[in-house]
């Protein structure tokens, strides 16, 4: 399974930057997305993460707290990571 390291900050310029190589990675299987080091999201980031677990054989986020955290303000929880992630509760 590939894997990409997301950066601590994940604007629109990080997004961008990004979006070759995960489209690239989505094609061969499951992708792996670290985003532990994640410390700020944008909305351009968000939409390519969801963009991410729906694409092909989607993808697996291993979240920071700032990304969870984000995630659960938006409601996003459950389109963004596993259950297993957010404590096995999909609401």
């Amino acid at each position: 399974m590939p894997t990409i390291t997301l950066p601590p900050r994940c604007d629109r310029a990080a997004a961008e930057a990004l979006l070759p190589e995960m489209v690239a990675a989505l094609g061969s299987g499951a992708l792996h997305i670290n985003a532990r080091d994640c410390t700020q999201i944008g909305q351009v980031m968000l939409q390519l993460l969801v963009s991410a677990r729906r694409t092909g054989d989607g993808a697996v986020i291993e979240p920071s707290q700032a990304l969870r955290e984000t995630a659960r303000q938006l409601g996003l929880e459950a389109e963004l990571f596993d259950a297993q992630v957010f404590g096995g509760s999909a609401a």
